[in-house]
């Protein structure tokens, strides 16, 4: 397989609709990495995720959404434990605050067989990031197997930074082995806020560890890049939001997307120039403000933007 693998969780994510005296959920599937790889999917790059997949009602939804978005899953575990559940609540502007249930849940439980029967040498691009990356035991497992790959293989890395479940100072203390393992490093601007860095101390300090492009997502305000320290930036694309739900997730599918359709992964980014930068950082936001306009994570197909 030539393409993208995605490795981390793929969450329900259970909406509230508050009543008079009840709390009404309408549970769809979510989770940084499986959001990535649907909208990678959805696009037309050949994807493939790996991840732990629970049963039952809520793991089957996640599942079908996966594989009716075209996303390969024979990479992926049939766990027995129960899924992850997140809480998500939507305030006036689009934006969702999480409420987590991760203790024993499938997605963080991976064992070094488990991950070392699936590292995907085959690709030309591995991206992880969010909880997965973090949450112990699985977390230290997958930066084993991006290292792995990282000699075949660009490396892309989304922290997706959590504090309401993971303490900052946990994000802190990765982000340097996580960026001596990246290629790419894409953070929103509420990710450096939580790090307490401004846009230009993430550049400078990531571009010293080795990343060769850190992307910024703004929301409104657009993104911009640096490319080993030349900056490119884009505006947003105006629209009006149902919510924000898994827009960064397909802004980072967008962004990967161009960048392989142009050839640019499958090593160190050697070849990768600013116009290239340019143009997938245009193409994110496109995709991103698409799924800013249905409820939840729900990505657009490649005939939406074409």
């Amino acid at each position: 397989m030539t393409g993208v693998a995605v490795i981390g969780e793929a969450v329900a994510d259970a909406f509230v609709s508050p009543g008079q005296g009840t709390l009404t959920l309408e549970v769809r599937p979510g989770g940084s990495p499986a959001n990535t790889a649907v909208a990678l999917a959805r696009l037309g790059t050949p994807t493939r995720f790996i991840g732990r997949l629970a049963g039952g009602a809520m793991g089957t939804l996640l599942r079908d959404h996966l594989a009716t978005s075209g996303v390969d899953l024979t990479s992926c575990v049939a766990a027995a434990e129960r899924p992850t559940l997140a809480i998500t609540a939507i305030d006036a502007s689009g934006r969702a605050a999480y409420d987590f249930y991760t203790q024993g849940t499938a997605d963080w439980l991976w064992t070094a067989e488990e991950l070392a029967g699936r590292t995907p040498y085959d690709v030309e691009c591995l991206h992880a990031g969010s909880l997965a990356l973090v949450v112990e035991p699985g977390g230290p497992l997958i930066e084993r197997a991006l290292a792995r790959v990282r000699p075949h293989a660009t490396i892309s890395l989304d922290p997706n930074v959590r504090t309401s479940l993971v303490p900052v100072t946990a994000y802190r203390e990765a982000l340097p082995r996580w960026a001596r393992l990246a290629d790419i490093l894409r953070v929103s601007d509420e990710d450096l806020a939580h790090l307490e860095l401004s846009a230009e101390q993430a550049c400078a300090t990531w571009h010293g560890y080795g990343v060769r492009l850190v992307v910024v997502t703004l929301g409104a305000q657009g993104a911009f890049a640096s490319l080993d320290g030349a900056r490119v930036s884009v505006p947003a694309v105006e629209v009006e939001p149902v919510d924000t739900v898994g827009a960064g997730d397909t802004f980072t599918a967008g962004l990967l997307h161009v960048l392989r359709s142009r050839g640019r992964l499958g090593g160190r980014l050697d070849t990768l120039t600013p116009d290239d930068v340019r143009a997938a950082l245009a193409f994110g936001t496109r995709a991103a403000a698409e799924t800013c306009k249905a409820p939840g994570a729900d990505p657009p197909w490649a005939h939406q933007l074409a």
